[in-house]
């Protein structure tokens, strides 16, 4: 297991419980007690974890999520697909990332990477989302540059909405879009609840070389009020083994590629 292999490590371990001791690393990753504390001092100095005496907690963050996010955003379906989606990541890209609880799972996986911690006199990755949760999730990771979209807060999933949103989309690209969606078909595409959502989110995906849209399982073959544009406007769908391979095939067809986590 190499430095960043550890690090990884070290940080899922500290997902399980939200704290751990030089101990648990020592006995589970099988290292000694001098490498477990210096990868811990490694991780606090990228703020992706407290020190304590012996140990670590988790990072806490200096916002309040709504119910629903605290709820949902350590599933592990979600956690897989945002494993996923960082895979698809290299360090230096411009991603987009929209509001919901699986877009709020990927910044914690991409604001969790040791190598996107790294010192570097460049920002390692650029973040540009209307999710204000998202916002102040990574805008305490300096080697991360943060861009939020101006806009109107929706209280329900803290995302920012009207044509404030479209000034600042329309005037940046971006490699990569992650779409988070309430609904997602293979005739009818992506759709969500609410119609100034559905328009910042299909103006973000349409801005990226990318779209992607990631979404569990129980949402394949939902469809919602208002749609992002019709299935082109996807070229990914990142979702859990739970979708049958009816419902992959159909995805397929239609040339989205599916990546099942």
């Amino acid at each position: 297991m190499n430095r960043a292999e550890r690090l990884n490590a070290v940080l899922d371990l500290l997902a399980e419980t939200g704290q751990i001791e030089v101990e648990d690393i020592v006995a589970k990753l099988d290292v000694s007690a001098v490498t477990a504390r210096r990868d811990l001092d490694a991780l606090a100095s990228q703020q992706l974890l407290t020190r304590t005496r012996g140990g670590a907690v988790g990072q806490s963050v200096a916002y309040d999520l709504p119910i629903r996010y605290k709820r949902e955003q350590h599933a592990p379906e979600k956690l897989r697909i945002a494993q996923a989606a960082s895979a698809l990541v290299p360090r230096g890209s411009v991603v987009g990332l929209c509001g919901g609880t699986t877009s709020t799972a990927v910044a914690s996986v991409l604001g969790s990477r040791p190598d996107l911690m790294e010192p570097s006199p460049h920002p390692n990755l650029t973040v540009v989302t209307n999710a204000i949760n998202i916002a102040a999730q990574l805008v305490m990771r300096p080697q991360i540059k943060t861009v939020v979209t101006g806009g109107v807060v929706h209280a329900r999933s803290y995302e920012l909405v009207g044509p404030y949103s479209d000034v600042v989309l329309e005037r940046i690209t971006m490699d990569i879009a992650f779409i988070g969606v309430n609904g997602i078909d293979p005739v009818v595409g992506p759709t969500v609840h609410d119609e100034g959502e559905a328009s910042v989110n299909s103006l973000m995906a349409r801005r990226a070389t990318r779209a992607v849209v990631v979404a569990d399982s129980s949402k394949i073959g939902r469809t919602a009020f208002a749609t992002l544009g019709g299935p082109t406007i996807l070229s990914t769908l990142i979702t859990d083994d739970g979708i049958t391979a009816e419902q992959r095939a159909a995805f397929v067809e239609r040339g989205v590629e599916v990546i099942v986590a």
